[in-house]
């Protein structure tokens, strides 16, 4: 199965990242991809509520979904956008941010909103309260693309195992962790995490990430992490992206999936236990 990582350094402007999205997608079409990722939030990374509130639309007349439906159909190829921003139903107030898997006919074929909101504080000047601007999902989700599993997950939630491990026992080959991952937990967590979920489910791991300094027309700029990652299930790395924004391909072989929880069923020795109490 061969797959493109889009790593990107999304703007403000989403007509702008449409356009930067159009050619990485092309480029990953033209060395062969059956699948293609994109990161969170690919289609405007605000830290400005106001300005989310201007610029962002609902799912069916986002203009970045339009394009890529498009642009999935006429390259006949898979897109996962890893993430959009988009307004949500009424009475919601709150955005979602929510990962789309598109056929090569353009159908939208899953959705997932992300289930665990960033609300950290990271450093005395690096807070997140992601839940004040977007509501959180409730539901897991796994899809088949390309003649494969996938088990969909964004960002935060990879600190999570039990979701990764729900997945995987639902029948995920692959779990999919498109991230916009902060400066400031990224070189100590980020690699060692998705190492983590990959061995403890056996399955690959595809991490497409934001990375470097986002343009800003409101607000302040952000920074992010970069170095997105394919994971082996047995742990390995890959491919790391760097920080640098470019279309990332290989093959990835599913048969490694197989084997790999053939020498490691963990999968299959959950038990039940009491405890533990104060």
């Amino acid at each position: 199965m061969r797959i493109s990582l889009l790593q990107m350094t999304s703007s403000d402007v989403p007509e702008d990242n449409l356009d930067t999205l159009r050619q990485m997608l092309q480029q990953a079409k033209s060395e062969g991809a059956e699948l293609a990722l994109t990161p969170e939030v690919t289609n405007c990374v605000s830290m400005d509520r106001a300005h989310q509130q201007a610029v962002l639309h609902p799912e069916a007349t986002d203009p970045t979904l339009a394009g890529t439906a498009a642009l999935a159909r006429d390259l006949d190829i898979w897109v996962l956008l890893g993430s959009l921003a988009l307004k949500s139903a009424p009475p919601e107030t709150r955005f979602a941010n929510r990962s789309l898997l598109i056929a090569p006919d353009g159908q939208i074929t899953a959705r997932y909103d992300k289930l665990h909101m960033f609300d950290v504080q990271v450093t005395q000047t690096e807070t997140f309260r992601e839940s004040e601007g977007f509501a959180s999902g409730d539901h897991a989700v796994i899809a088949r693309a390309a003649g494969a599993v996938l088990g969909l997950t964004i960002c935060y939630d990879l600190r999570f195992a039990y979701l990764h491990r729900a997945l995987a026992q639902a029948g995920a080959q692959i779990l999919t962790v498109p991230a916009a991952f902060s400066i400031g937990t990224g070189p100590a967590h980020w690699q060692p995490l998705l190492q983590a979920r990959a061995i403890e489910t056996g399955c690959f791991v595809l991490a497409p990430a934001q990375c470097g300094t986002h343009s800003a027309r409101s607000g302040r700029p952000r920074q992010t992490h970069g170095h997105s990652l394919v994971i082996s299930p047995w742990g390995e790395v890959l491919l790391d992206a760097g920080t640098d924004p470019g279309v990332y391909t290989l093959d990835i072989d599913l048969n490694e999936v197989a084997k790999a929880r053939h020498k490691v069923p963990a999968l299959t020795h959950d038990r039940r236990f009491t405890g533990p109490t104060a």
